[in-house]
């Protein structure tokens, strides 16, 4: 793009990066899906975050600890399993979302 084209002026092809109008429609279909898709995962982490703050509440209050290591290396385990190497950070950003200040 441009300097002299801003964003709002830019054509569907500019603003997606593609060379056809036809991959430009395509681009942009499919980023407002993953638009929705982002939606949907940050309510699912708030979702999360919220039922972990339930679960470490009930920890704490029966003379628990706050964080349940073994379950957190279960979840990494998992993440790495589903999604390869790049779903042990992904995993051990879930955690530190959910887990609150230790």
């Amino acid at each position: 793009m441009s300097s002299s084209t801003t964003p709002a002026t830019a054509t569907a092809a500019e603003a997606t990066g593609a060379r056809t109008d036809e991959a430009a429609s395509l681009i942009g279909d499919a980023r407002e899906r993953i638009d929705a898709l982002d939606d949907r995962i940050i309510g699912l982490v708030q979702e999360r975050m919220a039922v972990s703050a339930v679960i470490q509440e009930a920890r704490i209050s029966s003379g628990g600890r706050r964080v349940n290591l073994s379950r957190e290396m279960e979840i990494l385990s998992r993440y790495r399993d589903a999604l390869g190497k790049p779903g042990t950070p992904l995993a051990m950003t879930l955690l530190e979302l959910c887990r609150g200040r230790v």
